[in-house]
């Protein structure tokens, strides 16, 4: 198994039941995810993730773009839920992500923390980034980042977020030594179990559901 498959694995067998809004959940409490550059190539073979959508979402996401008709029109519907605009959400924090990956390309200082906040601004909001902070570091000419997520759904969550970070480390000019993902709640849907058991099985094709 890959590490994705892993951790997957670790909240069927090890985690504890919780309900909340959103029906019952299998989860887990502080969990990390380091992945290095082989263990990412590892999880996009064995994986099936929407690259091409995935890109484009970043891509609008640091444009600003807050409208979800333009994210529908790239053939990602998945925020058609939270209404027309997204509101203080991944938009607002992440079209602060271009300068910051300039600065840190034209820097290249081993003493700075570059870090992207992804937090409250007090605004309303229809949904809250499940990543709060990402921090880029350089250690001995090679680039670590470190990610916290407060909330993650293991199954469509993760893979896009694990996905979106290694786009960002792409853009960044120095060498991938690794990601790590710092996870306060990793969790399953009851809903997507037995497709998780499926996918752990070696199926192809499992479809989750999305839990709003």
């Amino acid at each position: 198994m890959n590490k994705y498959y892993q951790l997957l694995d670790e909240v069927l067998r090890n985690g504890r039941t919780q309900t909340n809004k959103k029906g019952d959940i299998t989860y887990l409490l502080n969990k990390d995810l380091t992945l290095t550059p082989a263990d990412l190539l590892d999880i996009f073979e064995s994986h099936p993730i929407a690259r091409k959508k995935l890109k484009k979402e970043l891509e609008l996401f640091t444009s600003g773009e807050r409208l979800t008709e333009r994210y529908r029109e790239a053939g990602i519907s998945w925020w058609d839920y939270c209404g027309p605009i997204l509101v203080n959400s991944y938009p607002t924090y992440l079209e602060k992500l271009p300068a910051l990956i300039s600065r840190i390309n034209r820097e290249k200082r081993n003493s700075k923390n570059y870090v992207l906040f992804l937090g409250s601004t007090d605004a309303e909001s229809n949904q809250a980034p499940c990543l709060s902070l990402v921090q880029f570091q350089i250690d001995h000419g090679r680039l670590v980042i470190s990610a916290y997520q407060r909330s993650s759904d293991a199954n469509l969550g993760l893979p896009a977020d694990i996905y979106h970070l290694y786009l960002m480390a792409r853009q960044i000019d120095l060498p991938l030594e690794s990601i790590t993902i710092h996870l306060g709640n990793v969790h399953i849907y009851e809903s997507n179990k037995a497709r998780t058991v499926q996918l752990l099985s070696g199926e192809h094709d499992v479809k989750f559901e999305l839990n709003v």
